[in-house]
C-alpha cells in the first residue's frame, strides 16, 4: 500500500496531463474528420451509383432507338433521275426514314453523300447495290475515291438491315477499312 502512495504522491501528473490532454484532443479530432469524409465518400459514391444507372437507361434507349431506326424498311421507293417520257427529268425522292450508312466498315461521310446522290439511302438498297455499281459511283466522283474496295459493303448492309448487330461487330473487327 505503502508504494501505491508513493506512486500517486510522486508521479508527475502534470507532465503526464500535458501530454495526455493534447493527444486524446488529437485523436478526437482525427475521429472526427475522418468520419466526416467517409460520410462524404459514401453520399458522392451513391451520386456516382445513381449517375451510372441513369446513363445506362439513356444507353440503352438510344441502342433501341438505333436499332429500331436503321432496321426499319424505307416508305417512299427511290427513283434514280431517269427522263420521263414527256422529257422532264423526274427529281429523286428521299426516303423519310435514312440509314446511317458510316456504320458499314470503309464508309465514311463522303461516301455516304455519294451513295445518298445515287439514290442509296437504306441498308436494304446497299445490299442490294452490285459491287459493280458501287465501284461506278467510287469511280464517277474522281480518283480520290477509286482507292476504296467495296466488296463487302452489301454483305455488312445486309447484316445491318437484318439487324444482325452482333455478327456484323464481329465481322468488322476483322476487317481494315472495309477490306479483308
Amino acid at each position: 500500500m505503502e508504494n501505491l502512495k508513493c506512486l500517486f504522491n510522486n508521479f508527475p501528473w502534470d507532465i503526464f496531463l500535458f501530454w495526455l490532454l493534447p493527444l486524446l484532443l488529437l485523436a478526437l479530432l482525427l475521429w472526427w474528420l475522418l468520419n466526416k469524409k467517409i460520410k462524404s465518400l459514401e453520399l458522392h459514391n451513391t451520386e456516382l451509383q445513381d449517375r451510372i444507372k441513369f446513363l445506362e437507361s439513356e444507353l440503352d434507349a438510344c441502342r433501341k432507338t438505333r436499332i429500331s431506326v436503321s432496321v426499319e424498311p424505307s416508305i417512299i421507293p427511290v427513283t434514280t433521275g431517269v427522263v420521263s417520257a414527256s422529257g422532264i427529268p423526274s427529281i429523286p425522292i428521299v426516303p423519310l426514314v435514312k440509314d446511317d450508312l458510316k456504320i458499314v466498315e470503309g464508309i465514311g461521310p463522303k461516301i455516304e453523300e455519294l451513295f445518298n446522290k445515287a439514290g442509296i439511302y437504306t441498308f436494304a438498297q446497299l445490299a442490294d447495290t452490285s459491287v459493280s455499281r458501287m465501284k461506278e459511283i467510287l469511280d464517277k466522283a474522281g480518283s480520290r475515291f477509286q482507292i476504296h474496295d467495296p466488296t463487302t459493303w452489301a454483305d455488312q448492309a445486309a447484316l445491318a438491315r437484318d439487324g444482325k448487330w452482333d455478327e456484323l461487330k464481329k465481322w468488322q473487327d476483322e476487317l481494315y477499312k472495309g477490306k479483308l
